[in-house]
């Protein structure tokens, strides 16, 4: 506990993607210690790509993962990462990871993983925004793993309906290690951030927020190319639909210098305690 709380927000989150290995294809993961409540769903999905990419050669990179949170985590148990190895083909290799707590699957994730191979190519533009400057960050945003700036973020500070929608700038809270996969774990964490909250901002000020149960249902994201989280990436994020109780959420993730290097999707409870 001592050593955790001596480490920089970056590196204990790095520690947390450290896993255990028990046997061939069974890792264990660990949580932070001071964390009270469920697990944070982005914590879970890096944790079960570094598992699945521990079972998979150096020279494939995962393209896309298809995930989905069956229970809540909890914060005070380890948790076991079980590995199947779907498919070993030439150019593609498929990975499925189940995440068992007290004996149930508390998470399940499908990973592809690719060769690096040329081929057609093209994207949407990215908006004509820039990077902040870290002077612009507060103290209370340099406590995470990841620097974050929102775009129009006194906007938020008002409970009134907007439109579903945020650009948000990220970045390491420290440097990255510059194993190329490593990067896709640490943007696989952070993507799980402000969707559900994008697909609530056309209801502010119609709800207290206490008195609403809010959950990650699935997750699925698209890796494009090699990414740095060591620079500026932004992260824009809408929210098309809200219905029976579920928020439907999509971002794109850009370069700062306006590649398109990761797409994003989800669905999550929100449900409205009487």
């Amino acid at each position: 506990m001592d050593h955790y709380i001596s480490m920089n927000p970056l590196e204990r989150l790095l520690s947390l993607l450290d896993l255990e290995p028990i046997e061939e294809n069974l890792f264990r993961g660990y949580h932070p210690p001071d964390r009270k409540k469920r697990l944070f769903g982005g914590q879970v999905i890096a944790q079960a790509l570094v598992a699945a990419m521990n079972t998979v050669p150096m020279d494939r990179s995962p393209h896309s993962l298809h995930a989905y949170f069956l229970r809540a985590g909890d914060p005070g148990l380890p948790a076991l990462f079980e590995v199947e190895r779907i498919r070993d083909g030439k150019s593609f290799t498929t990975r499925r990871v189940v995440v068992f707590q007290n004996g149930l699957a508390i998470f399940t994730m499908d990973a592809s993983f690719h060769i690096t191979e040329e081929g057609l190519s093209h994207q949407e533009p990215m908006p004509a925004l820039y990077p902040p400057s870290e002077d612009q960050l507060v103290d209370g945003l340099r406590q995470r793993p990841f620097l974050s700036y929102r775009e129009n973020h006194k906007q938020l500070l008002e409970q009134v309906p907007q439109e579903p929608e945020q650009q948000i700038w990220i970045k390491a809270n420290g440097h990255a290690p510059m194993e190329p996969r490593m990067h896709l774990a640490l943007l696989a964490y952070e993507s799980d951030e402000a969707l559900l909250g994008t697909a609530r901002m056309p209801h502010r000020g119609k709800f207290e927020r206490s008195n609403m149960q809010v959950a990650s249902l699935d997750h699925s994201i698209w890796f494009h190319g090699p990414v740095n989280v060591n620079s500026w990436l932004l992260y824009r994020l809408d929210s098309p639909a809200s219905a029976a109780a579920r928020g439907y959420t999509r971002g794109s993730i850009f370069s700062a210098e306006g590649k398109l290097v990761a797409s994003c999707m989800q669905e999550g409870l929100i449900r409205l305690r009487s």
